[in-house]
Order: C-alpha cells, then sequence, then structure tokens
C-alpha cells in the first residue's frame, strides 16, 4: 500500500532546511525517511525522496571536503557555498513539489 503523501515529501525538505541550525540531525532524520519511503512511492513523490537523500548524502560529501581544506583557509568558503547549494536545492524542491512535477537535473551534483 502506498503511504506517501505530498505531505511526507514537504517535511522532508523542511527537515532538511533546518539541518544545517541542528548540526545535521534533522537531515539525517530526512533522508533515512525518504530512503525508507523511497521505494513505495509513486512518481513524481519517488523522484522528490531521491532528490531528498541525495541531497543529504552529496552534501556530508561536499562538507567532507569543505572541514577538510579549512587548514588551507579554503574550507570556510566551501561551508558558505555548500550552505546556498543546500538551500537552492531544497527550496527548488518544495517549488516543484508544489508544481506536482518531479524536481528538475534530479541526478546533478549541482543545482
Amino acid at each position: 500500500m502506498n503511504q506517501t503523501s505530498p505531505a511526507l515529501v514537504r517535511v522532508g525538505y523542511i527537515l532538511l532546511l533546518t539541518a544545517p541550525i541542528t548540526g545535521g540531525v534533522t537531515g539525517l532524520i530526512g533522508a533515512a525517511v525518504a530512503h525508507v519511503y523511497a521505494g513505495q512511492a509513486l512518481p513524481p513523490l519517488r523522484e522528490h525522496l531521491r532528490f531528498q537523500y541525495r541531497t543529504f548524502w552529496i552534501g556530508l560529501f561536499y562538507n567532507l571536503i569543505a572541514g577538510v581544506t579549512t587548514l588551507a583557509l579554503i574550507g570556510w568558503l566551501l561551508f558558505a557555498v555548500i550552505f546556498i547549494w543546500w538551500v537552492v536545492r531544497c527550496v527548488r524542491g518544495l517549488i516543484s513539489l508544489a508544481r506536482d512535477r518531479a524536481p528538475d537535473n534530479l541526478t546533478t551534483w549541482g543545482f
């Protein structure tokens, strides 16, 4: 039975958006929920859930790179760019969800 609703997907985006404030805890929860429900969701919600967990994992990878490069002082700039990237991806996902469309560029590592 398909239990995935647009409201659940919207909550996932909100959890991701609040992740920078909570030290990533809500982002981890949002990614876990997206992983659990992605297999049973129907399009376009399946694509949104995939977009959410990809955002989390790619963001984590980018933050690890930024953390390592803070010793060279470029990491602090990278953290700012990653924050903007994170917010833009989540907002674009919410806009696509409101329009009942799948996110654009689902497999991109960019915006």
